[in-house]
């Protein structure tokens, strides 16, 4: 049968458009796909201290649920990601260990734990990367730098900050007649001052240039002809500085941690410099601990401070401070207040306080224990020990070790990442 007319020229437009697409470039997603580099760094909160046995607290809240699902994979384990590395660099002392693999849980705080695997607690890398995963086409790799109890204005000072000066509050003071936290002997002092400076940040910097210099030592199927991109740089720490009143003397001022924000903003100037990514996405993560309900003086001017370099004119749309007291676990935080009260009464038991029992030092350890067993059943119900167990694992100062608080953490610092990144390209 003869074709109509119509068809022939149907057939020679479809050939056409095949012949032209042909021509074309890959599409994106058959073109070789650039590796996305995140770094994560700070003190023991970015270490990671919630325990993987406080997961099933994240289920508990139908609206963090989705996101436990998204953890855990078919078999209810831990989920593996199949394209997200990690290179995590932590420790203790003098004795730092690189742990590396596709990421999964256990990439958190390491103290006590075998330095050659993940462990089995979180930080906020987990979610980071889960996050990443489900938005970016491309592989993933997590360069993670944290060591617990450091701070900004010694350990992480960058370059530019300069060396380590006393201010006017340490010269009166440690020059002074000696006391309590005043150094013995200030040379010596000095001395040791002058080698801690900067030394965590060098650590840091060494340990992103080794990873960047042979990726393929964490990710075996990384091919150097596809590259990377220096996508993003989270910084989690806090918790050393606002706790030194030294450094920060001027207690109950709304400035007194002025400080902080000018060593902040060095730092970021020195990592973007350090690894020529002029404006590589930086993301605070701010103080949380305590939660919203956390008002006092100090603390506000704390968050404060860490939050202002996001609003400086020169890191505007490249800077931004995600605060994280809104992920705080209020139920959790207010049964630990009362931890606190059976820590205290302990205390003043031991110290033979005047107006507690055992003012005058007869109880035995046997009456203690019993008196302190009663003391803790009265204060903290059955119900508020199970929920402890469920959703605690750690100190407040460590946002209690609660996964479903870093959990969320993590999120939120990958998509305020992800929007910085979105408006580069835009």
């Amino acid at each position: 049968m003869k074709q109509p007319r119509a068809f022939h020229w149907i057939l020679l437009l479809l050939v056409a458009v095949i012949a032209v697409l042909a021509m074309q470039p890959l599409t994106a997603a058959a073109q070789p796909k650039k590796l996305r580099v995140f770094i994560l760094a700070g003190q023991s909160n970015m270490e990671g201290p919630a325990s993987i046995t406080t997961f099933d607290y994240i289920g508990d809240d139908p609206a963090t649920a989705p996101l436990l699902k998204r953890m855990r994979g078919e078999d209810g384990k831990p989920r593996v990601c199949d394209h997200v590395w990690i290179s995590y660099l932590t420790g203790a002392g003098d004795k730092n260990f690189e742990i590396t693999g596709k990421l999964t849980a256990g990439y958190g705080s390491m103290w006590g734990l075998d330095a050659t695997k993940p462990g089995d607690k979180i930080g906020p890398e987990f979610t980071f990367g889960l996050t990443m995963d489900a938005a970016l086409d491309e592989p993933v790799l997590i360069i993670k730098a944290a060591w617990g109890g450091k701070s900004l204005h010694t350990d992480f000072r960058s370059p530019s900050a300069g060396p380590y000066e006393l201010n006017d509050f340490q010269r009166k003071l440690y020059y002074g007649p000696k006391g309590h936290g005043v150094p013995e002997d200030m040379e010596k002092w000095l001395a040791q001052k002058k080698q801690d400076t900067g030394r965590y940040y060098r650590l840091m910097m060494e340990h992103v240039k080794k990873v960047l210099a042979d990726p393929k030592k964490v990710i075996p199927d990384y091919d150097a002809a596809h590259g990377f991109e220096l996508a993003g740089f989270v910084w989690l720490q806090g918790w050393n500085d606002m706790v030194d009143g030294h450094v920060y003397p001027n207690h109950n001022q709304p400035d007194r941690f002025a400080l902080y924000s000018e060593l902040l903003a060095d730092f970021i100037r020195d990592v973007r410099k350090d690894l020529n990514a002029p404006k590589m996405p930086f993301v605070i993560g701010v103080m949380g601990v305590g939660g919203l309900k956390d008002e006092s003086v100090d603390m506000v001017a704390f968050r404060r401070a860490m939050a202002a370099p996001a609003a400086m004119p020169e890191f505007k749309g490249n800077v931004v401070a995600v605060q994280t007291a809104p992920f705080w676990s209020e139920e959790l935080g207010a049964i630990d207040k009362k931890h606190e009260q059976v820590r205290q009464m302990r205390y003043y038991l031991d110290s033979k306080h005047r107006d507690y029992a055992n003012a005058d030092g007869k109880m035995t350890e046997e009456q203690k224990r019993d008196f302190m067993k009663k003391y803790e059943a009265d204060l903290i119900t059955p119900a508020e020990a199970a929920l402890w167990k469920r959703g605690a694992s750690n100190a407040g100062y460590h946002y209690l070790g609660c996964a479903k608080t870093f959990a969320l953490m993590g999120k939120a610092f990958a998509e305020a990442n992800l929007k910085m990144l979105e408006s580069h390209r835009q």
